[in-house]
This record gives C-alpha cells, structure tokens and sequence, in this order.
C-alpha cells in the first residue's frame, strides 16, 4: 500500500513540568558541578538520562546510597516526606524539580489527611509518582488500577471519602474506574480541580482526533513513560493501530508499507 499521508499532531512532545525538571538538572550542573545526584530519572526519556550520565548525572533509586553532604535533584515526578526526611538525616542539599502538578495532587492528599478523609487513590502500581504521592498518607489511601479493582474494592469503616488521582493517566480510563467508585460510595468527594494534568489531557485529545483520521499511529516516547503508554493505548481505543517507540530502529519498513495514512505524535 502506498503512504499517502503523515500527520502530526499538536500539541505534543514535552510538557512544561518537564522541560522545568530538564532545566533544573541543567542549572544544577552549571552552579554544583558534576557529580550530582538524581533520585530517579529526572524525566521518563532514555536519551535524555544518557545525556545527562555523560555530563557526570548519577541517577539512584535510594538517597542512602548518596553521600553525606551531597546535592541530590527530586525528578519530576515528586517524592514521598520519608525520601525528604531521609535526604534532611544525610544532610543532603536538595533541589527540588517535582512537577508543580504533582505537588498540587500532594497538597490535596495531605489536605484530605488532615481532615480525617479515607482517600481512593487511582494509579499505576510501582509508578514512582503514586508511591510519592501515596507517601503523604499511607495509612488513609487505598491504590484502584483498573474498573474491576475499582468494584472489587473493600474500604474499611470510614466517615469521609476522597478521589485522588495518578497525573498521567487516560482521561477515559479514569472516568470508567470513578463511575464505578461514584456508583459504589455515593458519598465520595472529588478534588475541585481533576488531578490529570493539563498536557496529558490535550495530547490524548489530540491523539483521539489523530486516531480518526490515521490508519497507524506512532508514538514516540518510552515504554517507562505512563503518559507515552497511554497515548498508544488511546489511538488503538479509538481504531488506529499504534506503537510507542524510541527510536527509528525500531519501527519495521514493511509494517509502515500497510497504511496509507500514519500519524505521529510523542509523549510529555
């Protein structure tokens, strides 16, 4: 089949917590110089964690292997107070580049603790920023993934009920799992303002569109990205074949010769 037609979507590519959190590592090797510590990788990009380990970045999953005294970067995706306490003890210089957006969904967790509220937390398992943001209370929030866990759910005895949600998740998949919860305990309050974060909502909306009018859609991002991974999983649910890719390698000539029409977009 001959290609007739590439399309790129827009918005797409980085989005400004991002490119901040790039920056700060940037600034923070030009003032400190290297070595400097990364607790997690800064962003979920392969090439942007090579590039920073040639400039002397050592990044580590664990502030008590960092030595004492050192300056330590928090990555974009925000960290638990056990990782901040942890870095006060050692006596780390910490620099944080958590994503403002993040911090507003730790700021509504520790609010709904402070007032006694039993928080759902919708998320990723294992993904470093629910583990951050699950840190600000971990005896009060319990982690939905999916719509069946979201049924299967038992709460224990609870008198206020709160929604907190991952940033990075698909719009719809979040909406099918709180109509379940909504459904189930009436009572639950949502944040006044919805926890995924604006560059992942538009980009999904752009990806719908893309969807309807490519055969194929292209993503370029990391598989250890959730925002890359959901916008492959959004154009295959609204009909498009897709893939999420890194590099050009690893696209095969003769799968790209079965669409007429492909579009291209990257993750945040």
């Amino acid at each position: 089949m001959a290609l007739e037609q590439i399309t790129l979507a827009a918005p797409r590519g980085f989005c400004a917590g991002v490119a901040y959190a790039i920056e700060v590592v940037n600034l923070a090797l030009k003032i400190h110089g290297a070595p400097l510590y990364v607790r997690h990788a800064i962003v979920h990009n392969e090439y942007v964690v090579r590039d920073f380990e040639r400039q002397g970045v050592i990044f580590i999953e664990d502030v008590n292997e960092i030595p004492a005294g050192a300056t330590v970067v928090f990555s974009a995706h925000g960290v638990s107070p056990q990782v901040r306490a942890d870095s006060a003890e050692r006596g780390l210089n910490v620099i944080d580049a958590t994503c403002p957006l993040v911090t507003k969904v730790h700021n509504e967790a520790k609010r709904f603790a402070a007032k006694d509220f039993l928080m759902v937390y919708v998320g990723h398992r294992g993904h470093v920023e629910a583990e951050g943001t699950m840190g600000e209370a971990p005896d009060r929030m319990i982690l939905v993934e999916t719509p069946a866990e979201a049924e299967a759910v038992e709460l224990p005895p609870h008198d206020r009920l709160a929604l907190v949600t991952q940033t990075t998740l698909s719009v719809d998949e979040v909406e099918a799992i709180t109509v379940v919860l909504e459904r189930r305990f009436p009572h639950m309050e949502r944040p006044t303002k919805e926890d995924i974060c604006y560059a992942t909502t538009n980009r999904q909306g752009a990806v719908k569109e893309l969807a309807r009018q490519c055969d194929f859609v292209v993503v370029v991002g990391s598989n250890q990205s959730s925002n890359s991974n959901r916008l492959a999983e959004v154009a295959r649910d609204y009909g498009a074949d897709s893939i999420l890719l890194m590099s050009p390698d690893e696209l095969d000539r003769s799968v790209v010769e079965k669409y007429a029409t492909i579009g291209i977009t990257s993750g945040a």
